[in-house]
């Protein structure tokens, strides 16, 4: 069918086309249909939405998702075609039943995630069998391999790029800003593509943002790159394995994080970004993503596919029994980050990892001799050098000025005395979403003591900052049902 293009200036979060009634009866189609679009050489594929008075019969809009795709002229022609439904839904039915997936099925669900041929319904189905059934290793590297290849691939003139990815789950954790203004300030290049928060508070992104700015085009971040050794950015923003974006958008729906996709998005993102010397975090034990045994099994298995893909790997395992640092929520973690930069009165805990961390980057980049690490990265810290890279950094990415904490808040004091046994990273990270992270930059909380501190009756516990009254209510009772800290 041939229809005339209206323009429409609208963000729908993903390829939306809209027709009136009657040519969506024309076109045999219903809401939530794939539709074909045909333009100038292009396609793509949009979900149908049914609108009513806006279009004539004979006319067409899209989102701006689906303009910016194919690049229609206003008042052109385009042609559009009731999509059929795509063969990969067969291999997904496959995952589901536990059967292991060939590369050519897993390259067709992820080539049909990218082309929009999915929805999020489908898509959900994928990630939950891969969650429930899991992917022998065979399937995580034809996975990593066809995500990877789904975008833009970085490449370099340097022969030796660092990354660091932490697994995720701990509230606060907010090392990689640090390690990064560390190691580039010794010379090591990294450019660290960041995601957003899938289950916690706040990402790397997230965090960043309340800084500077996260969003650039590949030749931006080069020259980023080639003026300071590193950048802090969001790969969203960089059409860098697009697949990928797309599961995690559904997996934070879904609130969970496969494993095998773990392994599979992380080194996908590492290949695509150019990287070839990568140190992984994995916190481990109780309130962590995974246990230690887990946590050692999933080292295995991130050196097994690192090997494949003839990547320099260190895997290491932290405590994740609670959150790290003070701040929980992106404008709160900045807080911390700044101070441990600065000097002033920093979370101890999150000074050690980031330098314990950046001190493996540093002897993998053969900047410093094997277990010196650590004593350069501290030297590069308590310097002032790490400040000033920091600095230069986001000056080069374009400094932004710190918005202020959101202005609803609440202290929740402790009901006894005693010793802090116990800090619920879960409970904790629903505490603050719910707060509005990390969505509201300025929402958060403030964590005053750790697990072994001892407290005081009607001492503050934390602080809650909402930027909704509602918001702050309902977390004050979430943390009330839940007993997210437990005192002894």
């Amino acid at each position: 069918m041939k229809l005339k293009l209206k323009k429409l200036i609208f963000g729908a979060g993903r390829p939306v086309i809209f027709l009136n009634e009657q040519s969506a009866k024309k076109l045999n189609a219903h809401i939530g249909d794939r539709i074909e679009i045909r333009y100038d050489g292009k396609e793509i594929i949009a979900v149908l939405d049914i609108v009513k008075g806006f279009l004539k019969t004979g006319e067409v809009s899209l989102s701006e998702e689906a303009t910016k795709y194919i690049s229609p002229k206003p008042d052109k022609f385009i042609d559009i075609y009731l999509a059929l439904e795509p063969r990969s839904n067969r291999y997904i039915f496959k995952k589901l039943k536990g059967e292991e997936l060939s590369k050519k099925e897993i390259e067709s669900i992820i080539k049909d995630i990218v082309n929009n041929a999915l929805n999020e319904a489908e898509i959900a189905y994928f990630v939950s069998g891969v969650y429930e059934k899991g992917m022998t290793q065979k399937e995580t590297i034809f996975l990593t391999e066809a995500i990877s290849n789904t975008g833009e691939m970085l490449k370099w003139h340097y022969p030796l790029i660092a990354d660091k990815h932490c697994i995720g789950g701990i509230p606060g954790n907010r090392t990689t800003p640090l390690v990064i203004s560390i190691c580039a300030a010794a010379g090591v290049r990294m450019p660290k593509t960041s995601s957003r928060a899938i289950t916690s508070a706040a990402g790397t992104a997230d965090t960043m943002e309340t800084i500077t700015n996260v969003e650039f085009s590949v030749s931006d971040l080069k020259k980023i790159v080639g003026k300071t050794n590193a950048c802090l950015v969001w790969g969203g923003s960089l059409g860098i394995a697009p697949a990928d974006d797309k599961l995690i958008r559904v997996e934070r729906m879904l609130n969970i994080d496969p494993e095998s996709q773990l392994i599979a998005s992380i080194i996908a993102k590492k290949l695509a970004a150019g990287s070839n010397h990568i140190l992984i975090d994995i916190p481990c034990g109780e309130g962590a993503k995974v246990s230690k045994n887990k946590a050692i099994n999933l080292k295995n298995k991130f050196l097994a596919v690192a090997k494949h893909f003839k990547l320099k790997m260190r895997v290491v395992l932290t405590s994740g029994i609670q959150p790290i640092g003070n701040g929980i929520g992106p404008l709160l973690e900045m807080y911390d980050v700044l101070k441990v930069l600065k000097r002033e009165n920093s979370p101890k805990d999150l000074e050690r990892k980031s330098i314990f961390l950046a001190g493996h980057i540093l002897e993998m980049a053969g900047k410093a001799k094997k277990n010196k690490g650590v004593v350069m990265a501290e030297e590069i810290l308590y310097s002032g050098k790490a400040l000033a890279k920091f600095e230069e950094i986001i000056s080069a990415q374009g400094k932004k000025e710190l918005i202020n904490l959101a202005p609803h808040f609440f202290k929740i004091k402790s009901k006894k005395s005693g010793t802090i046994k116990k800090i619920d990273n879960f409970a904790i990270n629903h505490v603050a979403r719910t707060l509005g992270c990390p969505t509201d930059k300025s929402a958060g909380i403030y964590l005053y003591y750790h697990i072994d501190d001892k407290v005081k009756k009607g001492e503050p516990l934390l602080t809650l900052y909402s930027e909704s009254p509602k918001k702050l209510q309902e977390a004050i009772e979430l943390f009330n049902v839940n007993s997210s800290i437990s005192i002894k």
